[in-house]
């Protein structure tokens, strides 16, 4: 299986902030992983620190 995270930073990378929004983004969705079972086909859209939409997480079968 794979984890696979994707998230789009925008054309200025969070007004240069893109450290302190992707450790954010890190922190909260590793600690609420715990609430998934990790298999395939699991996932979840990710938010940054506005609460706009920036990218997803998923579990996939491996290639």
């Amino acid at each position: 299986m794979k984890f696979v995270l994707e998230v789009d930073m925008g054309d200025t990378a969070w007004e240069g902030n893109a450290a302190r929004e992707l450790g954010r983004i890190l922190r909260y969705w590793g600690g609420n992983l715990q609430y998934y079972e990790l298999k395939p086909g699991d996932g979840a859209a990710v938010s940054d620190s506005d609460y706009r939409e920036v990218g997803s997480w998923s579990i996939t079968a491996s290639a």
